[in-house]
């Protein structure tokens, strides 16, 4: 689907990235459309799958939420089995905002939010470690934050974005 972006679509995806609170008007605004097109254009971006939802970004911090760790963990056996109970349990956990797998001796990485220490310890010994297929999980907490972003990098795919 990326080929079939022509620059005004780019365009768009791009706006929405960074404010999906913009009105139908102001976005064909910025990339020089009326309404009706630009809608009939989100709209199709919309049913390709290439715009999945629109969300609100929060602020951790001023919630109480700015305890951040980065969890390796290694499964005891990773067979079907095991694989299916813990990636069904970690979609039910709200601590864990990302989990993928990977590459390597480990199996999964878990990006997990909580309040504080305190709550990240009682995650891992209620949560994570009852499952009782975890061999190993080493965490990484997050000291300070560098660069965090939720727009994808459009100008790799098409160069007419920006």
């Amino acid at each position: 689907m990326a080929d079939d972006l022509d620059p005004i679509d780019a365009r768009i995806l791009d706006i929405l990235q960074q404010d999906a609170g913009l009105s139908v008007a102001e976005v064909a605004d910025r990339v020089g459309l009326s309404a009706s097109p630009c809608w009939r254009r989100i709209k199709r971006l919309e049913d390709s799958g290439l715009i999945r939802k629109r969300v609100t970004l929060l602020d951790a911090a001023k919630l109480g939420l700015d305890f951040e760790v980065y969890a390796i963990v290694k499964l005891s056996l990773p067979t079907r089995e095991n694989l299916d109970v813990f990636e069904s349990a970690v979609s039910n956990w709200p601590e864990v905002v990302q989990c993928a797998t990977i590459t390597g001796r480990e199996d999964y990485v878990l990006r997990i939010i909580t309040s504080d220490m305190h709550a990240f310890d009682k995650f891992l010994r209620d949560k994570l470690l009852t499952l009782g297929i975890v061999s190993d999980c080493e965490s990484h907490i997050v000291t300070r934050g560098v660069k965090n972003v939720t727009a994808l990098p459009l100008g790799i795919v098409t160069p007419h974005v920006g």
